[in-house]
C-alpha cells in the first residue's frame, strides 16, 4: 500500500447481487480522471460477488476486498466460512478484520488477532477495526477500550505498510450519530500516538460510522484522517461518489 492516498472503502455488507456489478462502471470512469489520482478505492462486497468485481475492476485503480476470514488459512471442516488463502487467490488484496458487527457474533479480540494472522500470511492487506460501544463512551472507557483492542489484536504482528485501521465507534454505526470534527481529530492523533509508540510505525487511520453525503463535508475538515470505511452510502452509486467528490475537493 502506497503512503499517500485518501482511501475509500465500500462495505456492502449482506447487500448486492450480479446487477449491482454495473453500479462500478461510473466509479471506473471517475478513477480515469487526474483529479482523484491520490484517491484509492476498495470495494468489500459479499463473498459471492467477490470474483465478479475482481474481474470488473483488474484494469483500474479499485482493489477489492472480503469482508471477514476464517483464522484457519487453509483448506479445513469449517462450514460456511472463507479463508484468507481463498480470498487472496480469487485476486483480492484486502479483507476487513475485526468490524463490530462480527465482534457481536462472538469475534474476540484472541480472534480476531488470529485471522490478522493468517490474513497477512496470505498476503492481504487488512482494515482492522475497533471502536467503543456507547456505554464506554458515557464511562470515559474510549481509549482504554481502544488501546485495548489494538493491543490485544495486533499481538505478536509486526505491523508494516499492510494494515490500516479503521475507528468506527459502535454507537455511531447506522445511527447518523458522528463524533464532531474537533473531538475526531483528537480521537485520530491519540491513536496515531498510541501506534507509533508501541510499534514505532506510522499508520493510515480511517473513520467509518454513518458517512454520509451530509456529513461528509464536516469530517473532510478533520485533516488528520485518512480515509473513510462506508457502509450503507457505499451501496448507491450516486452517494458513493458524491462522498468521494466532496472529500477530494
Amino acid at each position: 500500500m502506497t503512503n499517500n492516498n485518501i482511501y475509500f472503502v465500500a462495505n456492502w455488507k449482506m447487500f448486492g447481487d450480479v446487477k449491482s456489478v454495473n453500479s462500478l462502471n461510473r466509479v471506473i470512469k471517475l478513477t480515469k480522471s487526474k483529479k482523484y489520482k491520490n484517491i484509492k478505492i476498495i470495494y468489500c462486497p459479499p463473498y459471492t460477488l467477490l470474483d465478479r468485481l475482481v474481474g470488473k475492476t483488474k484494469n483500474y485503480n479499485i482493489d477489492i476486498g472480503g469482508q471477514d476470514c476464517h483464522f484457519d488459512m487453509n483448506s479445513g471442516a469449517f462450514t460456511g466460512s472463507i479463508s484468507s488463502t481463498q480470498i487472496k487467490k480469487l485476486g483480492c488484496k484486502f479483507v476487513i478484520l475485526g468490524h463490530s458487527e462480527k465482534r457481536n457474533e462472538g469475534d474476540t479480540n484472541f480472534i480476531i488477532n488470529k485471522k490478522i494472522k493468517s490474513a497477512l500470511n496470505s498476503k492481504l492487506n487488512v482494515i482492522f477495526c475497533i471502536g467503543e460501544t456507547k456505554q464506554e463512551k458515557k464511562r470515559n472507557k474510549t481509549f482504554e477500550v481502544l488501546k485495548k483492542q489494538i493491543f490485544e489484536c495486533l499481538k505478536n504482528i509486526k505491523i508494516k505498510n499492510n494494515l490500516l485501521i479503521a475507528y468506527e465507534p459502535v454507537w455511531s454505526i447506522g445511527t447518523g450519530n458522528v463524533l464532531y470534527h474537533d473531538d475526531l481529530r483528537i480521537v485520530v492523533n491519540k491513536l496515531k500516538n498510541i501506534v507509533k509508540k508501541k510499534y514505532n510505525k506510522h499508520i493510515k487511520i480511517l473513520y467509518g460510522g454513518s458517512v454520509n453525503t451530509k456529513n461528509i463535508s464536516e469530517l473532510k475538515k478533520v485533516n488528520n484522517i485518512d480515509g473513510f470505511l462506508i457502509g450503507n452510502a457505499s451501496r448507491n452509486v450516486n452517494k458513493f461518489i458524491d462522498i468521494i467528490k466532496k472529500s477530494s475537493n
